[in-house]
């Protein structure tokens, strides 16, 4: 961290901010830089607020050298692997998730793991607890879903993943499902994501529609801070002034989460667009821009889902998007799990 001194900075005033630095356990240096003063601090300094130094009135402006997030980072270390079974999402491995949007009835649920199972995919996704921007809108089946969405698992043998919209949502979901996911509204529901960092479960954090890359990953710290360091990362789209699209997908996060972070990333087209002709085409964009695979919304008829159904592709359209993404990634050399 440095701290640039104001040129007319009073001797008392730069004692105060040197003893605030000493009571801190941090070491500094005091350099002359041309016509300022600055103030190098050294030592472990990431999780310390700029803002306690911004407060002396001898300085300027306070500048952080390291990332505010250390856990998550290359630094700490090459790459993260989220094993399971007979499977890891890991770099070169593309995972493809897929499931309703809502777990609607059981015969519902059934038949889209039994679906699932006949085409090779291995993890199946359904909401429990539907947070919606409408209080009016469908909010999900709460635990009953839940119970449908585990029995088919057992079935089918399929991994599954639900979101948890609260800590009191938590408590249960966890005993449900393999994966918790987070979603865009909760991304930085801090209290959530620090009760997260403590179940021995992978996590699901999607993307908030308003954060930056470097906003994202600090809710991932939030997490890997309390010991979860099992943490998959979720681009579902930004919200931008575009209206042809539901959000606009960023697929520049994923070469960047790539050089910032180990972490895997995964890649939301569905939410991201928000209508299904599209959503093959950013799947692939996806995989070539270095994802690590996708969740996607499937219904056997999208036009009587009770939730997303513009977004949700039918069993036929699902079949064609996955032969594309065969295709694919033979050619990127990636393995599709």
């Amino acid at each position: 961290m440095i701290i640039f001194l104001k040129n007319n900075c009073e001797n008392n005033e730069l004692e105060k901010l040197k003893n605030t630095i000493k009571s801190m356990n941090l070491k500094f240096k005091l350099y002359n830089h041309g016509e300022r003063n600055i103030i190098e601090l050294i030592g472990e300094d990431r999780y310390f607020s700029k803002e306690r130094f911004e407060t002396f009135t001898c300085v300027e402006k306070v500048v952080k050298i390291l990332k505010p997030y250390y856990l998550v980072s290359k630094e700490y270390k090459n790459e993260t692997i989220i094993k399971f079974n007979d499977f890891e999402i890991k770099n070169n491995n593309f995972t493809i998730i897929a499931g309703p949007c809502s777990i609607e009835d059981r015969d519902m649920t059934f038949e889209i793991a039994h679906f699932l199972k006949e085409n090779g995919i291995k993890i199946m996704r359904g909401g429990a607890f539907k947070p919606r921007t409408s209080p009016y809108s469908f909010q999900g089946n709460g635990m009953k879903a839940l119970e449908y969405l585990k029995e088919a698992s057992e079935k089918y043998n399929l991994l599954t993943v639900s979101e948890a919209v609260g800590i009191d949502v938590l408590k249960e979901i966890k005993n449900y499902v393999d994966i918790v996911q987070v979603g865009s509204r909760n991304s930085q529901n801090f209290e959530l994501l620090k009760n997260l960092g403590s179940i021995n479960k992978p996590v699901l954090l999607k993307r908030g529609f308003m954060n930056t890359i470097e906003e994202f990953l600090q809710s991932a710290e939030y997490i890997a801070l309390r010991g979860n360091k099992n943490i998959i990362l979720c681009e579902r789209g930004i919200r931008t002034f575009e209206n042809q699209t539901r959000n606009t997908l960023d697929i520049s996060a994923f070469p960047l989460i790539k050089l910032n972070s180990n972490l895997p990333i995964i890649s939301d087209p569905s939410h991201a667009a928000g209508r299904r002709d599209i959503i093959p085409t950013l799947a692939k964009a996806s995989m070539a821009s270095g994802a690590n695979g996708i969740i996607v919304e499937i219904h056997p008829n999208p036009e009587k889902a009770l939730s997303d159904g513009k977004q949700s592709l039918n069993f036929k359209e699902f079949q064609s998007m996955v032969k594309e993404l065969i295709n694919l990634s033979s050619a990127l050399n990636i393995k599709i799990n």
